[in-house]
């Protein structure tokens, strides 16, 4: 029996039947966090979806890597027009934070 533990669509990978991104997976266990604990993380995951995301992520992790590296730079090209878009904003709260530390 072959199962699919992830899949991907409108170019995000998931674990298969589930909302959880193989993004968050990946993340958890490059934290070191164990698949035990990745488990516990994410109440809807079985054990072995867990170990299914990991074992894909490894044996495809050149395509992974790229998509994650593609996703970090998309999400800091939007964080940038972000910044760009509303200053004043940026810098209240960076105005904010400073007060607070």
């Amino acid at each position: 029996m072959n199962k699919q533990y992830v899949e991907g669509s409108d170019g995000v990978y998931r674990v298969a039947g589930t909302r959880v991104s193989l993004d968050s997976i990946v993340y958890a266990f490059w934290r070191g966090q164990t698949a035990e604990s990745i488990a516990q993380a994410f109440p809807s995951l079985t054990l072995e979806q867990v170990y299914g995301a990991l074992t894909y992520y490894l044996s495809e992790k050149a395509e992974i890597d790229a998509y994650l590296k593609s996703a970090k730079a998309e999400f800091e090209a939007m964080r940038q027009a972000a910044r760009e878009q509303d200053p004043m904003f940026y810098q209240k709260l960076a105005d904010v934070r400073r007060r607070a530390a």
